[in-house]
């Protein structure tokens, strides 16, 4: 079969991968010169099942109305006179009940485990370098009440099978020793010593070399402009390249893995996707003092930080990632964001980092109101998708890729996840249901 892949981030890299694994002739096609180089560009690094709880929880309406125009909140609404913005915000506090809540952890931490599954086993057949650690993610609270909130969740994961483990302030420590500088703040911590760490960009680059061999083809510095129907289903994508030049491309399927640009695709085909944009800021900076530095991959949780520490061919740095603005499709750096991230690193780990060659980079993540990715069959028969995964993109990656390749080709997936408009049924074979 001959399938077209919209978008080159991890999303649409991994799609392409095991498409072709399944012996699919397959196009990949994206504005950009090369993979993964928007969302997926500089992400905080984190293959991370331990982080499931969705922004969406009993505990987020007030504390979104607590951060109402605070430059430096970690989750910020800036209303906007967007009625898709107002329309997600709803939806947003409609899963923030314990029993959606739940439901969602459910549906993050099947996909998680599998995806990560997924990913050791490529890395183990194909010898992929991405800057990789495999030391676990510990997340660590400076507040009583945050880390007594965290303890549920950290439970229900528990009981889905990730292994996120309560410990003292001094195991954290002792698993991380430069976080003694902060151990008379540390209430606590959880330990997934599972969970990993690497650079999404590279490992987005390097997948696309290795689908390339296999005989992939990625048309970069193609700039999709629509997908037309005709005797509905869709019977090719109008793009144009970097001199202007219009093209259709045909194909019998295709799957949409656009990001946060998904919607605006799907839209005049009918297909709603409730994805918007939620602006991410992430800042990169050489390692100054190695004692200094944090090994294991961190989650500091009350300010929705993520840090990860990336050794490879572009040299020793810190990779610190997080927070979330909802402003529509504006890319700007906020200076105040930023600075605020910076800020946090000095306190938690003074002069560990080079401070004065700090990189700032804001992606726009494709956020559904619920955190659960929609990955599955739309109601146009051969349109695909693979979106809306939010922050955890990188966690969800291959076993998003390896899932939908297996739903384009009429296979059932191998994790148990509400895939949109498939039935697994018992035969191994997907079936359509109403989407």
């Amino acid at each position: 079969m001959r399938v077209i892949v919209l978008g080159a981030g991890l999303l649409g890299t991994t799609s392409a991968f095991f498409l072709s694994q399944l012996g699919h002739d397959v196009t990949v096609v994206d504005r950009q010169a090369t993979p993964g180089a928007e969302t997926s560009f500089a992400n905080g690094g984190q293959i991370s099942v331990s982080h499931a709880e969705p922004w969406a929880n009993p505990s987020a309406p007030l504390k979104v109305l607590q951060w109402l125009g605070k430059e430096d909140a970690p989750l910020l609404f800036r209303l906007r006179p967007d009625l898709r913005q107002w329309l997600w915000g709803l939806q947003f506090l409609r899963e923030c009940t314990p029993a959606r809540t739940r439901h969602n952890i459910e549906q993050i931490v099947r996909l998680g485990t599998y995806s990560r599954d997924t990913l050791q086993q490529l890395r183990r057949d194909t010898g992929i370098d991405y800057d990789q650690r495999t030391q676990g993610i510990l997340h660590f609270y400076t507040t009583q009440k945050e880390f007594d909130a965290a303890l549920a969740p950290a439970e229900q994961m528990r009981q889905l099978g990730c292994e996120r483990r309560v410990i003292s302030a001094d195991e954290a420590v002792a698993l991380e020793p430069a976080l003694a500088h902060i151990r008379p703040q540390l209430a606590g911590a959880t330990y997934t010593a599972e969970d990993e760490s690497g650079d999404a960009n590279r490992f987005t680059r390097e997948l696309a070399k290795r689908a390339e061999a296999a005989g992939v083809q990625f048309r970069m510095g193609h700039t999709i402009t629509a997908l037309r129907e005709v005797g509905g289903r869709i019977d090719h994508v109008e793009v144009t390249d970097t001199e202007g030049r219009f093209q259709r491309l045909s194909a019998d399927a295709f799957v949409l893995a656009m990001g946060s640009f998904s919607p605006m695709l799907a839209a005049p085909l009918g297909v709603r996707l409730p994805i918007y944009p939620a602006k991410g800021y992430s800042v990169t900076m050489p390692v100054k003092d190695a004692s200094k530095a944090h090994q294991v991959s961190l989650t500091d949780d009350e300010f929705k930080l993520v840090f990860s520490r990336l050794t490879g061919p572009n040299g020793d740095r810190l990779r610190i990632a997080g927070t979330a603005e909802l402003n529509g499709y504006d890319r700007d750096l906020n200076a105040v964001r930023c600075e605020a991230i910076v800020r946090r690193v000095e306190q938690l780990f003074p002069g560990a980092g080079d401070t004065t060659q700090a990189q700032f980079w804001t992606g726009l993540r494709p956020a559904t109101p619920s955190n659960v990715p929609i990955i599955g069959r739309s109601k146009v028969p051969n349109l695909f998708l693979n979106t809306g995964h939010g922050t955890l993109g990188w966690t969800h990656a291959c076993g998003s890729g390896k899932s939908i390749a297996r739903i384009v080709t009429g296979l059932a997936p191998e994790v148990d996840f509400a895939f949109h408009g498939v039935d697994k049924g018992s035969s191994g074979v997907v079936r359509p249901v109403a989407a």
